[in-house]
């Protein structure tokens, strides 16, 4: 017992299905790739903690700037993700978002740590506002370009698209 189909009804139907999915991953790739404030806000945050740290602070001071800014870290992060119109399910997830993740880490610590050693010989105040600005430098230069790479890639990790007219 087989139901004809009409192949034009099949294709008018994958179509109106097919748009509003294109939409959700349209707006994920403009959120994704399009406001700069919470990598603005992240890359201050970031700033103010390196050059706070340079400062020779003693023990307590220490721990305590590091407490402030990781209950920054977390308050941004909590303001940003409910200002987010979007949710998509987990397991749209795919290996870029992890990959730019620990990518981002590798080369943004790498460049804190390795910034710290190389001015080692200056004072402390200025070592730590240089090896602030150069990391906070890289941490933009670096965010902008993984997240475009990552949030683009959910559009095709599901099914293959089909092209304009193909089947037809």
């Amino acid at each position: 017992m087989s139901t004809p189909v009409d192949a034009e009804q099949a294709w008018r139907d994958l179509q109106r299905i097919r748009v509003p999915q294109e939409r959700v991953y349209d707006e994920f790739e403009r959120s994704a790739s399009g406001g700069p404030g919470a990598t603005y806000a992240t890359a201050a945050l970031m700033w103010l903690f390196l050059a706070g740290m340079g400062l020779d602070l003693p023990r307590w001071g220490s721990w305590l700037c590091l407490a402030t800014y990781v209950a920054l870290l977390s308050a941004l992060a909590v303001r940003y993700s409910r200002r987010s119109r979007m949710r998509l399910h987990h397991s749209r997830a795919n290996w870029r978002l992890l990959a730019s993740f620990v990518a981002g880490a590798v080369v943004t610590g790498g460049t804190v740590l390795l910034s710290g050693h190389l001015v080692e010989s200056l004072e402390p105040v200025y070592a730590g506002l240089v090896q602030a600005t150069v990391s906070t430098a890289v941490f933009i230069v670096f965010t902008g370009p993984t997240t475009r790479w990552a949030a683009g890639s959910l559009r095709g990790s599901g099914e293959p698209t089909v092209r304009e007219g193909a089947g037809r």
